[in-house]
């Protein structure tokens, strides 16, 4: 009797199917071997996508800016904002001139920032803890009395940035936000 032999096309399949089982356990069934996802495995892979796209889309850990502080001292008056008017500082005298990247053409005149104290040349400069909150009142260009440093973004009065940092600095790296 003559020994029948299994037809090439079902020995091809029966290889296909064992490297798709081989495949699967590898990958941990991300995919089948053709490429397709599996119907019923892993159904929290949209909605966890869907949750991650929005969270990493939406999610701002910070709304502030970061940029440099320098302070300035006496003689403050007269402002490029409002002139000889000594009623336009505040009582607490933490107000501040603009540097260029916030001057706007004047339009940062009584704008008020929380500035954060984040680092500085000289570890242990910044009190990192304590946010104050200034107003414009001036531009750095043209304020009376020069700052400690050129290019900073905000030049802070000598009592707001004593508050944020040690006033022996010239400057500061800060965090900043318009309030």
């Amino acid at each position: 009797m003559k020994k029948k032999m299994a037809s090439p096309c079902l020995f091809i399949r029966t290889l296909d199917t064992h490297k798709r089982v081989l495949i699967k356990k590898s990958i941990g069934v991300f995919f089948d071997f053709a490429g397709e996802m599996p119907n019923q495995q892993r159904p929290w892979r949209l909605p966890l996508f869907i949750v991650f796209f929005l969270v990493t889309t939406f999610y701002n850990p910070s709304l502030a800016d970061v940029g440099t502080a320098a302070h300035y001292s006496p003689p403050y008056l007269p402002t490029a904002c409002f002139g000889n008017d000594a009623s336009q500082f505040p009582t607490n005298n933490l107000f501040a001139a603009a540097g260029d990247g916030i001057w706007d053409n004047g339009a940062s005149c009584g704008r008020q920032y929380l500035v954060r104290c984040i680092s500085a040349a000289t570890p242990g400069t910044c009190n990192p803890s304590q946010t104050i909150q200034i107003r414009i009142v001036d531009r750095a260009e043209t304020s009376v009395s020069r700052p400690s440093a050129n290019g900073a973004t905000i030049i802070l009065s000598n009592t707001a940035f004593g508050a944020i940092a040690n006033p022996s600095a010239a400057s500061v790296n800060i965090e900043f936000q318009q309030v």
